[in-house]
């Protein structure tokens, strides 16, 4: 399941780990830019993707709605399109596995991993 970067991440992170996290998209590129949350939720859910954002409204999209779509949900301060890259491929393996099962709907990355 690829991952959709909400608009407060930059598309450039997609430069960083494409061939680690295939697939992956920025709202931008989908035509999502300026769009509620509740319409880049749906364009998730329609089109297979997981929203990674910084944005605590998609995890209570989640607990409302119920997954799908996935929220992986950045809790890392002010950040760099680098440093969250990093993140990323340093935790790729958990990334992965949640994004592989159904039963959890909600992983929460934060500093110090």
């Amino acid at each position: 399941m690829p991952l959709l970067f909400d608009q407060n991440i930059s598309y450039r992170i997609l430069k960083a780990f494409s061939a680690d996290f295939p697939g992956c998209k920025q709202v931008r590129e989908v035509g999502l830019e300026g769009k509620t949350d509740r319409e880049i939720w749906n364009w998730a859910k329609e089109n297979g993707f997981a929203i990674a954002s910084f944005d605590s409204d998609f995890v209570d999209l989640s607990i409302l709605l119920k997954s799908p779509p996935k929220v992986v949900w950045f809790r890392l301060g002010n950040s760099s399109t680098n440093h969250i890259a990093q993140i990323l491929l340093s935790r790729k393996n958990e990334i992965l596995d949640f994004l592989s099962h159904e039963q959890e709907g909600i992983l929460k990355i934060e500093s110090g991993f």
